[in-house]
């Protein structure tokens, strides 16, 4: 049965993850009808305990399969590669450091890493964190934060996106309006912070608006609940957080993307029809299905996009709405640059080896 326009539609708000080194027939399937905007990279992509040309080949080959599906030139090609205990690829990519750590090097390792991605023609990384690591037993963010004060993380965050864009790739600050002081994971349930905007403006939006500052491009929501503030949804859901706060307080002008829908904090809300379209009001622009947690089936994708089609046919989603997602999205997507994916001499590899250490101290 062909896929409505209506339908694709929502491939141009869309960051999908694909279920292996090499694509299955469901990812054909949604690569080619719904056409992503983008795609997410994670571990189970890559093949592994093989030489490094023989892995680079593999992934090159995918990369080149999920363009021609998708029949896009231009791409978001993505990665969570934070550093620390986030990171997907295998040898000889460097492992630096966990966020914390860095200090000091956080430019230059951004710089370093900025290389490496390129090289995997990935032009969107998933960082930097700007979260503030204030909860001593937080179990998701802890050192994967740049600091434990506003202004350690601020300086460090900052440093590490600038070193991103100098070097030519895309960052993305997250996770708004902040992940730091949580005692529970949004991957397995839904946290709740009783925090008010005050409190939020004197810690949490410190790093934010520094880096709205220099114009990062993306925001990367919470699937996190604050009552003071929004007591009826999550971040992702919330209009007085992603357009009064966000756009409207920092003057955010770029483009808003949800953390994984696929986490358990949310994935629940987005089985019920009319959730796209509160997203899509509250503020979000870009939506990420990573397949990576709950389910490797596209059932969903295609649900949240018929959710989408439905949403616009009986006017519960303002069209002029995602129209000004889209062209966010399209003026972004304008100035991307698209990489091939190449073998790194090994002398460059070293560097990055020796920088990791020196991060470490």
């Amino acid at each position: 049965m062909a896929v409505s326009q209506e339908l694709k539609r929502f491939g141009h708000h869309l960051i999908l993850g694909v279920s292996s080194s090499t694509l299955s027939d469901d990812d054909k399937r949604a690569l080619n009808e719904l056409k992503p905007i983008g795609v997410i990279f994670f571990a189970k992509n890559f093949l592994d305990n093989i030489p490094y040309e023989s892995w680079l080949e593999s992934f090159k080959d995918l990369n080149n399969q999920i363009r021609e599906y998708t029949e896009r030139e231009s791409m978001f090609m993505t990665l969570d590669h934070e550093g620390g205990r986030v990171i997907r690829t295998p040898l000889p990519i460097t492992r630096f450091p966990h966020a914390l750590l860095l200090r000091s090097h956080a430019r230059e390792v951004a710089k370093a890493t900025a290389v490496e991605l390129k090289s995997l023609g990935i032009n969107l990384s998933w960082a930097p964190i700007a979260d503030i690591f204030s909860h001593p037993n937080n179990p998701v963010i802890g050192s994967r934060a740049f600091g434990n004060t506003p202004e350690t993380a601020t300086q460090s965050a900052r440093d590490y996106y600038l070193g991103l864009r100098e070097s030519g790739i895309l960052g993305c600050a997250k996770h708004f309006p902040g992940h730091g002081d949580t005692s529970k994971d949004s991957h397995i349930e839904l946290p709740i912070l009783n925090l008010t905007l005050e409190e939020l403006r004197l810690r949490e939006l410190i790093p934010f608006k520094a880096l709205i500052e220099v114009q990062i491009p993306l925001i990367m929501t919470a699937h996190i609940l604050f009552p003071n503030i929004d007591s009826d949804v999550p971040a992702t859901l919330s209009p007085a957080i992603l357009k009064t706060i966000l756009r409207g307080e920092l003057g955010f002008k770029g483009v808003v993307v949800s953390d994984d829908l696929d986490m358990k904090a949310i994935s629940d809300m987005f089985n019920k029809a009319g959730t796209v379209a509160r997203a899509f009001h509250a503020g979000c622009d870009l939506f990420i299905v990573s397949r990576n947690i709950n389910s490797s089936s596209t059932e969903r994708i295609y649900h949240i996009a018929e959710d989408l089609a439905n949403s616009l046919s009986q006017g519960n989603l303002d069209e002029s709405v995602v129209e000004a997602a889209r062209e966010r999205i399209d003026k972004l997507l304008a100035v991307t640059p698209q990489y091939p994916v190449h073998a790194l001499d090994k002398n460059i590899l070293l560097q990055h080896a020796q920088l990791a250490i020196a991060s470490s101290y």
